[in-house]
């Protein structure tokens, strides 16, 4: 069948909506009907040239929700008319991460920028004949998609699907970056440095922790004034401001938890963010940098061991996908977690640049492109 999909073909550069050739669904895989996909940093990272792919031309999108409308052989637990969120790692639940119940470390997350299916082969195509990648085996900027069915998850019909995609990515990593990651418990003043699409749920999940204090961090102002609606106690527009503000409520000590959400995080803020945290305190490491950025300078070995300080990465919010969505919408269906309020605006496919611009210029928390 044909699709249309926002495809790179070069990178740096900008999207560019194509129409596609779209395979049957062949073992193990369904085929399915996008309602709506979030706007990540990552694809963004990706066009740009920060972030370097294997294999061009791409459709990008992992944030997606939709609607099962044909299912191959031996699929077992989704039928035609399943809702479904994107994982954008399958979780083979064979390798030592999943046996282990870190799914979101599972090995088969190494084919995320690669850009082909789980048996090697692409279900995408140009009209030219060229092979088209998908990032994380999904390219959710497609009106229509093939998955390998465990890259899907089903969720119940009363959710709706136009928010329901955020929690695919963005609602966890930054929830869970604080959760988990940060381990924050009562009482604990946290600084969050960027408060975009994924920063706003690290505020939700410090509040959700009992955190006393919330410091956001953006330099934009009408962030920093959003924060302050998702539960934040304080804003400032520089990680600097954030750290003397800690130190005076703090008598000195420092944040017993920061965790940096920017939307680039470049190794001279890990630096910054490092000094920020008390002794024995938690730095968590949730935004990325180009992979191609030196290592950290700044950082003493004999001060990490001897405050016994933590650095700690976090790849959606250290929490299996399946574990991780339905628990969400579960708190949304409750009232306690925001996802509508994430959405700042929505677009077309054919707007996807332009939703981009938005991003990068701090006018949206969160865009959304609806295709229904």
């Amino acid at each position: 069948m044909k699709t249309n999909a926002a495809v790179l073909r070069s990178a740096p550069a900008e999207w560019k909506v194509e129409e596609l050739e779209l395979d049957e669904p062949r073992r193990g895989e369904v085929l399915v009907e996008m309602v709506a996909t979030g706007l990540c940093h990552s694809d963004d990272h990706i066009s740009h040239g920060d972030v370097h792919v294997s294999h061009l031309p791409l459709v990008g999108g992992h944030e997606g929700s939709g609607i099962v409308r044909a299912v191959g052989a031996e699929v077992h637990e989704l039928e035609v008319g399943d809702h479904v969120l994107t994982s954008f790692v399958p979780a083979c639940g064979r390798c030592r991460w999943c046996a282990m119940g870190m799914q979101n470390l599972c090995d088969v997350g190494a084919l995320t920028l690669i850009g082909h299916q789980l048996d090697g082969t692409f279900r995408m195509h140009t009209d030219d004949g060229l092979d088209v990648a998908t990032v994380a085996l999904l390219g959710t900027f497609s009106e229509w998609q093939v998955y390998e069915q465990r890259s899907l998850i089903k969720i119940d019909k009363d959710i709706p699907l136009e928010v329901a995609c955020l929690v695919a990515c963005g609602v966890q990593t930054g929830y869970g970056s604080a959760t988990t990651a940060g381990n924050v418990q009562p009482g604990d003043v946290v600084i969050v440095a960027g408060v975009g699409g994924i920063g706003m749920n690290a505020v939700q999940g410090a509040v959700a922790s009992g955190a006393a204090h919330i410091i956001a961090v953006d330099p934009v102002a009408d962030k920093q004034k959003w924060a302050l609606e998702f539960g934040a106690t304080e804003s400032f527009p520089s990680l600097s401001d954030a750290a003397a503000r800690v130190q005076a409520l703090t008598n000195g000590q420092g944040a017993d938890v920061t965790i940096l959400t920017a939307g680039t995080v470049h190794n001279d803020l890990i630096t910054e963010g490092y000094h920020s945290i008390r002794k024995a305190g938690t730095l968590v490491v949730t935004g990325v940098g180009p992979d191609q950025e030196d290592g950290l300078h700044g950082i003493n070995a004999y001060d990490l061991a001897m405050l016994q300080k933590r650095i700690q990465g976090a790849l959606y919010g250290m929490k299996s996908p399946n574990e991780a969505m339905p628990m969400l919408l579960n708190q949304y269906r409750s009232g306690k977690l925001k996802l509508d309020e994430l959405v700042t605006r929505t677009y077309s496919l054919d707007q996807i640049n332009a939703a981009y611009d938005d991003m990068r210029n701090g006018r949206n928390i969160r865009g959304v492109i609806r295709f229904r």
